[in-house]
Protein backbone atom coordinates (compact mmCIF):
# COMPACT_ATOMS: atom_id res chain seq x y z
CA UNK A 1 0.00 0.00 0.00
CA UNK A 2 1.21 3.36 -0.64
CA UNK A 3 1.48 5.56 1.85
CA UNK A 4 2.35 9.02 2.35
CA UNK A 5 3.79 11.68 5.53
CA UNK A 6 1.64 15.17 6.37
CA UNK A 7 2.84 16.61 9.76
CA UNK A 8 4.36 13.75 11.04
CA UNK A 9 1.08 11.93 10.72
CA UNK A 10 1.48 8.27 8.32
CA UNK A 11 -1.05 8.26 5.97
CA UNK A 12 -2.15 4.60 4.21
CA UNK A 13 -3.95 5.68 1.05
CA UNK A 14 -6.58 4.49 -0.91
CA UNK A 15 -6.66 2.40 -3.87
CA UNK A 16 -7.86 3.80 -7.14
CA UNK A 17 -10.39 2.22 -9.08
CA UNK A 18 -8.83 -0.43 -12.00
CA UNK A 19 -12.11 -1.32 -14.31
CA UNK A 20 -13.55 2.01 -16.46
CA UNK A 21 -16.28 1.50 -18.53
CA UNK A 22 -16.83 3.86 -21.65
CA UNK A 23 -19.31 6.94 -22.16
CA UNK A 24 -21.56 6.25 -25.25
CA UNK A 25 -23.68 8.57 -26.17
CA UNK A 26 -25.14 11.94 -24.60
CA UNK A 27 -22.18 13.50 -25.75
CA UNK A 28 -23.08 16.87 -24.23
CA UNK A 29 -23.18 16.02 -20.47
CA UNK A 30 -19.56 14.96 -20.81
CA UNK A 31 -18.29 18.05 -22.38
CA UNK A 32 -20.15 19.85 -19.98
CA UNK A 33 -18.17 17.78 -17.27
CA UNK A 34 -15.25 18.24 -18.84
CA UNK A 35 -15.68 22.14 -19.07
CA UNK A 36 -16.17 22.33 -15.24
CA UNK A 37 -13.07 21.08 -14.55
CA UNK A 38 -10.62 23.03 -17.01
CA UNK A 39 -8.23 26.00 -15.68
CA UNK A 40 -8.90 29.14 -17.68
CA UNK A 41 -6.03 30.74 -16.09
CA UNK A 42 -3.46 30.73 -13.35
CA UNK A 43 -6.04 32.15 -10.67
CA UNK A 44 -8.89 30.24 -12.14
CA UNK A 45 -10.27 27.14 -9.69
CA UNK A 46 -11.90 24.25 -11.12
CA UNK A 47 -15.79 23.94 -10.68
CA UNK A 48 -17.34 21.13 -8.37
CA UNK A 49 -20.06 19.80 -10.57
CA UNK A 50 -23.73 17.92 -9.10
CA UNK A 51 -24.59 15.12 -11.77
CA UNK A 52 -28.35 14.44 -11.09
CA UNK A 53 -30.89 12.31 -12.50
CA UNK A 54 -32.72 8.73 -12.08
CA UNK A 55 -30.72 5.88 -10.37
CA UNK A 56 -29.15 4.02 -13.06
CA UNK A 57 -28.59 6.15 -15.50
CA UNK A 58 -25.11 6.53 -15.45
CA UNK A 59 -24.07 9.50 -13.71
CA UNK A 60 -21.13 7.33 -11.93
CA UNK A 61 -20.31 6.19 -15.35
CA UNK A 62 -20.15 9.93 -17.07
CA UNK A 63 -17.88 10.68 -14.14
CA UNK A 64 -15.47 7.94 -14.47
CA UNK A 65 -15.49 8.48 -18.19
CA UNK A 66 -14.59 11.88 -17.87
CA UNK A 67 -11.96 11.23 -15.47
CA UNK A 68 -10.50 8.74 -17.57
CA UNK A 69 -10.10 11.42 -20.72
CA UNK A 70 -7.87 13.15 -18.44
CA UNK A 71 -5.74 10.26 -17.47
CA UNK A 72 -6.57 11.11 -13.86
CA UNK A 73 -7.09 8.16 -11.38
CA UNK A 74 -10.10 7.58 -10.04
CA UNK A 75 -11.70 7.26 -6.37
CA UNK A 76 -14.96 6.53 -5.91
CA UNK A 77 -16.50 7.04 -2.35
CA UNK A 78 -20.09 5.64 -1.15
CA UNK A 79 -22.64 8.34 0.53
CA UNK A 80 -24.98 7.01 2.65
CA UNK A 81 -26.92 8.03 5.83
CA UNK A 82 -24.26 6.74 8.20
CA UNK A 83 -21.21 8.55 6.19
CA UNK A 84 -18.75 10.36 9.45
CA UNK A 85 -17.11 13.33 8.88
CA UNK A 86 -14.54 10.90 9.65
CA UNK A 87 -15.42 8.66 7.07
CA UNK A 88 -14.66 11.41 4.38
CA UNK A 89 -11.02 11.83 5.61
CA UNK A 90 -8.72 9.22 7.44
CA UNK A 91 -9.92 6.42 9.82
CA UNK A 92 -7.99 5.12 12.40
CA UNK A 93 -6.96 1.42 12.59
CA UNK A 94 -5.72 -0.41 14.90
CA UNK A 95 -2.22 -2.15 13.41
CA UNK A 96 -1.21 -5.86 14.26
CA UNK A 97 1.85 -4.02 16.73
CA UNK A 98 -1.25 -2.52 18.54
CA UNK A 99 -0.72 0.76 17.29
CA UNK A 100 -2.84 2.96 15.39
CA UNK A 101 -2.27 3.38 11.92
CA UNK A 102 -4.40 6.39 9.64
CA UNK A 103 -5.90 5.43 6.58
CA UNK A 104 -6.88 7.94 3.69
CA UNK A 105 -10.12 7.77 2.55
CA UNK A 106 -10.60 7.83 -1.49
CA UNK A 107 -11.85 11.06 -1.30
CA UNK A 108 -8.78 12.39 0.84
CA UNK A 109 -6.08 10.33 -1.19
CA UNK A 110 -7.22 12.13 -4.60
CA UNK A 111 -7.56 15.46 -2.62
CA UNK A 112 -3.39 14.55 -1.97
CA UNK A 113 -2.51 12.60 -5.10
CA UNK A 114 -4.07 15.04 -7.57
CA UNK A 115 -7.27 12.16 -8.70
CA UNK A 116 -10.25 12.95 -9.46
CA UNK A 117 -12.48 12.01 -6.36
CA UNK A 118 -16.61 11.20 -6.98
CA UNK A 119 -18.98 11.34 -4.26
CA UNK A 120 -21.60 9.03 -5.03
CA UNK A 121 -25.07 9.51 -4.15
CA UNK A 122 -24.44 12.97 -2.26
CA UNK A 123 -27.60 14.15 -0.77
CA UNK A 124 -28.15 10.87 1.43
CA UNK A 125 -25.43 12.43 3.39
CA UNK A 126 -26.61 14.33 6.34
CA UNK A 127 -25.26 18.23 6.65
CA UNK A 128 -22.94 17.02 9.87
CA UNK A 129 -20.54 15.41 7.03
CA UNK A 130 -20.91 17.98 4.43
CA UNK A 131 -20.07 20.72 7.09
CA UNK A 132 -16.82 19.01 7.14
CA UNK A 133 -16.02 19.41 3.26
CA UNK A 134 -17.11 22.88 3.02
CA UNK A 135 -13.50 24.44 2.54
CA UNK A 136 -12.48 21.58 0.26
CA UNK A 137 -15.27 22.78 -2.12
CA UNK A 138 -14.83 26.66 -2.24
CA UNK A 139 -11.64 29.14 -2.90
CA UNK A 140 -9.30 27.24 0.07
CA UNK A 141 -9.22 24.02 -1.16
CA UNK A 142 -8.68 22.62 2.19
CA UNK A 143 -9.44 19.82 4.47
CA UNK A 144 -8.95 19.57 8.32
CA UNK A 145 -9.09 16.03 9.87
CA UNK A 146 -9.63 16.38 13.39
CA UNK A 147 -8.82 12.42 13.57
CA UNK A 148 -5.09 12.73 12.75
CA UNK A 149 -4.66 16.07 13.52
CA UNK A 150 -3.82 17.53 10.26
CA UNK A 151 -4.57 20.11 7.40
CA UNK A 152 -4.19 18.67 3.89
CA UNK A 153 -4.55 21.51 1.12
CA UNK A 154 -5.64 20.03 -2.51
CA UNK A 155 -3.39 19.58 -5.27
CA UNK A 156 -3.44 21.19 -7.56
CA UNK A 157 -4.60 18.79 -10.16
CA UNK A 158 -7.72 17.70 -7.82
CA UNK A 159 -10.62 17.27 -9.19
CA UNK A 160 -14.46 16.57 -7.95
CA UNK A 161 -17.92 15.60 -8.99
CA UNK A 162 -21.15 14.81 -7.14
CA UNK A 163 -23.60 12.23 -7.97
CA UNK A 164 -27.37 12.41 -6.66
CA UNK A 165 -30.70 10.43 -7.30
CA UNK A 166 -33.44 11.85 -7.56
CA UNK A 167 -35.53 9.69 -5.04
CA UNK A 168 -37.01 10.25 -1.58
CA UNK A 169 -34.73 8.28 0.35
CA UNK A 170 -32.11 11.63 0.24
CA UNK A 171 -31.30 14.59 2.57
CA UNK A 172 -32.18 17.89 1.37
CA UNK A 173 -28.28 19.17 0.88
CA UNK A 174 -27.69 22.74 2.71
CA UNK A 175 -27.72 26.05 0.69
CA UNK A 176 -24.09 26.91 1.80
CA UNK A 177 -22.74 23.68 0.22
CA UNK A 178 -25.01 23.68 -2.81
CA UNK A 179 -23.68 27.03 -4.09
CA UNK A 180 -20.13 24.99 -3.96
CA UNK A 181 -21.75 22.07 -5.79
CA UNK A 182 -22.38 24.04 -9.27
CA UNK A 183 -23.18 23.80 -11.84
CA UNK A 184 -25.65 21.21 -12.04
CA UNK A 185 -25.47 18.54 -15.05
CA UNK A 186 -29.00 16.04 -15.55
CA UNK A 187 -28.22 12.80 -17.17
CA UNK A 188 -31.34 11.82 -19.00
CA UNK A 189 -32.46 8.82 -20.87
CA UNK A 190 -30.41 7.50 -24.09
CA UNK A 191 -32.41 7.72 -27.40
CA UNK A 192 -33.02 4.08 -29.30
CA UNK A 193 -29.91 4.06 -31.30
CA UNK A 194 -27.14 5.02 -27.78
CA UNK A 195 -29.58 2.39 -25.75
CA UNK A 196 -28.60 -0.22 -28.33
CA UNK A 197 -25.10 0.55 -28.23
CA UNK A 198 -24.78 0.48 -24.18
CA UNK A 199 -26.83 -2.49 -23.82
CA UNK A 200 -24.51 -4.23 -26.43
CA UNK A 201 -20.90 -2.89 -24.72
CA UNK A 202 -21.93 -4.36 -21.49
CA UNK A 203 -23.73 -7.17 -22.76
CA UNK A 204 -21.39 -8.33 -25.54
CA UNK A 205 -22.41 -12.15 -25.54
CA UNK A 206 -26.52 -11.20 -26.07
CA UNK A 207 -27.92 -11.80 -29.56
CA UNK A 208 -29.97 -8.99 -31.12
CA UNK A 209 -33.53 -10.61 -30.49
CA UNK A 210 -32.97 -10.18 -26.74
CA UNK A 211 -31.58 -6.73 -26.93
CA UNK A 212 -34.68 -5.45 -29.30
CA UNK A 213 -36.96 -6.76 -26.52
CA UNK A 214 -35.01 -4.85 -24.10
CA UNK A 215 -35.00 -1.46 -26.29
CA UNK A 216 -38.23 -1.75 -26.75
CA UNK A 217 -39.65 -2.20 -23.24
CA UNK A 218 -37.28 0.74 -22.04
CA UNK A 219 -37.70 3.34 -25.10
CA UNK A 220 -41.50 2.88 -23.86
CA UNK A 221 -40.84 3.88 -20.75
CA UNK A 222 -38.74 6.65 -21.65
CA UNK A 223 -42.12 8.02 -23.80
CA UNK A 224 -44.16 7.64 -20.34
CA UNK A 225 -41.89 8.86 -18.14
CA UNK A 226 -41.31 6.03 -15.60
CA UNK A 227 -37.77 5.85 -14.63
CA UNK A 228 -36.84 2.12 -16.03
CA UNK A 229 -33.33 2.67 -16.68
CA UNK A 230 -30.11 0.73 -18.57
CA UNK A 231 -29.19 -0.85 -15.39
CA UNK A 232 -32.69 -2.24 -14.94
CA UNK A 233 -32.73 -3.10 -18.79
CA UNK A 234 -29.12 -5.09 -18.08
CA UNK A 235 -30.31 -6.83 -15.17
CA UNK A 236 -33.18 -8.38 -17.12
CA UNK A 237 -31.52 -9.15 -20.07
CA UNK A 238 -28.81 -10.98 -17.89
CA UNK A 239 -31.86 -12.91 -16.16
CA UNK A 240 -33.29 -13.83 -19.04
CA UNK A 241 -30.46 -14.97 -21.12
CA UNK A 242 -29.69 -17.30 -17.36
CA UNK A 243 -33.29 -18.67 -17.78
CA UNK A 244 -32.56 -19.49 -21.44
CA UNK A 245 -29.92 -21.44 -20.21
CA UNK A 246 -31.70 -23.22 -17.91
CA UNK A 247 -34.92 -23.94 -20.25
CA UNK A 248 -33.95 -23.51 -23.77
CA UNK A 249 -37.09 -25.04 -25.11
CA UNK A 250 -39.00 -21.84 -23.11
CA UNK A 251 -40.19 -19.12 -25.15
CA UNK A 252 -37.86 -16.31 -25.01
CA UNK A 253 -40.18 -13.63 -25.19
CA UNK A 254 -41.93 -15.18 -22.04
CA UNK A 255 -38.51 -15.51 -20.29
CA UNK A 256 -37.96 -11.78 -20.79
CA UNK A 257 -41.36 -10.98 -19.46
CA UNK A 258 -40.60 -13.01 -16.52
CA UNK A 259 -37.65 -11.34 -15.82
CA UNK A 260 -39.37 -7.76 -16.28
CA UNK A 261 -41.96 -9.23 -13.57
CA UNK A 262 -39.65 -10.59 -11.21
CA UNK A 263 -37.02 -7.68 -11.40
CA UNK A 264 -39.32 -4.03 -11.75
CA UNK A 265 -42.82 -5.78 -10.98
CA UNK A 266 -45.90 -6.94 -12.71
CA UNK A 267 -46.95 -3.62 -12.92
CA UNK A 268 -44.18 -3.23 -15.27
CA UNK A 269 -45.28 -5.52 -17.89
CA UNK A 270 -48.49 -3.01 -18.49
CA UNK A 271 -46.70 0.33 -18.85
CA UNK A 272 -49.71 2.40 -20.12
CA UNK A 273 -51.65 1.47 -17.13
CA UNK A 274 -48.31 2.44 -14.59
CA UNK A 275 -48.13 5.76 -16.53
CA UNK A 276 -51.79 6.60 -16.11
CA UNK A 277 -50.96 5.44 -12.22
CA UNK A 278 -48.40 7.56 -11.65
CA UNK A 279 -50.12 10.53 -13.64
CA UNK A 280 -53.14 10.29 -11.18
CA UNK A 281 -51.28 10.24 -8.12
CA UNK A 282 -47.92 12.51 -8.83
CA UNK A 283 -45.81 9.45 -7.71
CA UNK A 284 -44.64 6.35 -8.61
CA UNK A 285 -44.45 3.33 -7.16
CA UNK A 286 -44.55 -0.37 -8.10
CA UNK A 287 -46.48 -3.41 -6.18
CA UNK A 288 -42.96 -4.04 -4.49
CA UNK A 289 -43.67 -0.35 -2.78
CA UNK A 290 -45.66 0.85 -0.06
CA UNK A 291 -47.28 4.57 -1.06
CA UNK A 292 -46.39 7.24 1.65
CA UNK A 293 -49.08 8.10 4.46
CA UNK A 294 -50.19 11.71 5.11
CA UNK A 295 -51.32 12.91 8.17
CA UNK A 296 -55.31 12.77 7.45
CA UNK A 297 -54.69 9.33 5.94
CA UNK A 298 -54.40 7.60 10.01
CA UNK A 299 -57.94 8.98 10.76
CA UNK A 300 -59.59 9.16 7.44
CA UNK A 301 -60.06 6.48 4.61
CA UNK A 302 -58.39 7.79 0.89
CA UNK A 303 -61.96 8.66 -0.85
CA UNK A 304 -63.60 10.31 2.65
CA UNK A 305 -64.13 13.88 1.52
CA UNK A 306 -63.17 15.00 5.09
CA UNK A 307 -59.63 14.00 4.47
CA UNK A 308 -57.62 16.75 3.68
CA UNK A 309 -55.01 14.44 1.80
CA UNK A 310 -57.05 13.13 -0.41
CA UNK A 311 -56.02 12.53 -3.57
CA UNK A 312 -57.05 14.82 -6.09
CA UNK A 313 -59.18 14.02 -9.11
CA UNK A 314 -57.06 13.86 -12.44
Amino acid sequence: MNKVTIDNVVLTLSHPLKNAKEWIGLHEVLRQLLACWLIVDKNDLPLTPRITGYPGVGKTTLAIAAAKKRNQDIYILQCTSDTRPEDLLVTPVLSEKGQIAYHASPLLTAVITGGVAILDEGNRMSEKSWASLAGLFDYRRTVESVIAGITVTAHAEFRAAVTMNEDDSTFEIPDYIMSRLQPGIEVGFPNREDEMQILSYNLPFCGEEVLMMCVDFLQRAHDLDLPYSIRDGINAIRYTLKQKKDRPDTDTEHLFENAIKQILGKEALDLDSLAAKQKATGKYYSDDTIPGMNLGDFFFPDDDQLNPDKPKEP
